[in-house]
């Protein structure tokens, strides 16, 4: 997978991406991001969708059908007959989605923006559980993260000896958890997450909002990071995850960056779509490092890590052997085009550039008129 070429599709007048080791796109609310993500998933994986679909009883078998149950109610739209969808230079038409082949491996992993959702309760929901309505990656992630906790782990959830890295579980704790041991309590006759910190107990729904929003993320990360000398995790070739920021302190959105960092050390192909100035401030800081040929160390700086076995593992060669591609979805006249901004050069003459796809928009506007009035009153 190297690039998804769409026009005229939703919101989307064109989109053109080229996918990096790791991409990022930026943009704002309701610019196509999650759709565009969403027609990745469903173009790599069809079949495997298809399938599991089927297994919860669903038919597939008109078009229009086959996208509102994929995207969401009244969603068939987004795909007109003058939609131009191209992976890879292969071009992709509706009839596409009737097609049966023998594979239904999944390829792609996805964590959607509105993950909260699978766990709402305290413990992950079943396929059927969600209305019709809600789109499938979501669904099926719920789906997942259930499957996970039944067959692969039981009773303590973090931290767990043997699952994820030490640096990454201590960063972790220290930026998210502080000292809390999450667990899976059935005393309320289901079992549900709970966290121990000293001598209180307490259900999930009292938890602070960013570790709320980070569990079904630390789950996710169990699963794609298994402890074997396996590089990938099954079939799994591509992570998408949308907003990794939400609800995180800057400090807990490196420790995710992190952990991103131990996907790509995985191979994983891996997308994020973000808001989050703290995701392209490592993107801008990793490109110039690379360019300029710096070595693996200022790495280790930037997250204020030791040199130790695991994390030689987690940095060393990730600035030769990676790159970072990002991408902005820019509104205009009321239509979405992506613009490459990957250098995210603040003194680029292309304002898309230059601010990052509107996300220091901001801080730059407010850095000028306090430097402009700052100006004024010392000329007085």
């Amino acid at each position: 997978m190297n690039q998804l070429k769409v026009k005229s599709f939703g919101p989307i007048e064109e989109a053109d991406i080229r996918f990096g080791d790791l991409t990022l796109l930026v943009g704002a609310q309701a610019s196509g991001k999650s759709i565009f993500l969403q027609l990745l998933k469903l173009l790599i994986d069809k079949q495997h969708i298809r399938q599991s679909v089927e297994q919860f009883n669903y038919t597939w078998k008109k078009e229009d059908d086959i996208l509102n149950l994929y995207f969401g109610e009244d969603m068939a739209a987004i795909w007109s007959p003058i939609s131009e969808v191209a992976l890879d230079n292969k071009y992709y038409s509706r009839d596409f989605l009737l097609s049966r082949k023998s594979s239904a491996e999944e390829k792609l992993f996805y964590i959607p923006a509105q993950r909260i959702l699978s766990i709402a309760d305290g413990r992950p929901k079943t396929f059927m559980e969600f209305d019709p309505s809600a789109p499938y990656v979501l669904r099926y992630f719920s789906e997942t993260l259930r499957l996970l906790l039944q067959n692969g782990m039981d009773t303590s959830i973090f931290p767990i000896p043997n699952l994820l890295k030490r640096t990454l579980k201590e960063s972790f704790n220290d930026s998210i958890f502080h000292d809390g041991k999450i667990t899976m309590d059935d005393r309320t006759g289901q079992k549900k997450f709970r966290m121990s910190i000293g001598d209180m107990n307490v259900p999930f729904i009292t938890w602070s909002a960013g570790q709320k929003e980070f569990m079904p993320l630390l789950l996710a990360f169990y699963l794609l990071c298994p402890p074997s000398k396996v590089n990938k995790r099954d079939s799994y070739q591509y992570v998408v995850i949308e907003e990794p920021e939400m609800g995180l302190h800057p400090q807990a959105i490196k420790s995710v960056i992190l952990q991103v960092i131990e996907l790509l050390s995985r191979d994983y192909k891996v997308i994020i779509s973000t808001h989050s100035p703290v995701l392209l401030e490592f993107a801008w800081a990793f490109n110039l490092l690379k360019n300029s040929q710096s070595p693996d160390k200022a790495l280790y700086e930037l997250f204020d890590l030791n040199r130790n076995a695991q994390t030689n593992q987690l940095l060393d060669n990730i600035l030769t052997s990676k790159s970072i591609n990002t991408f902005y979805f820019s509104r205009e006249n009321n239509k979405v085009v992506t613009r490459d901004i990957s250098t995210l050069d603040a003194d680029s003459e292309d304002i898309n550039i230059a601010e990052w796809g509107g996300i220091s928009q901001f801080a730059g506007k407010a850095t000028d008129i306090v430097s402009k009035y700052f100006v004024d009153k010392d000329n007085k």
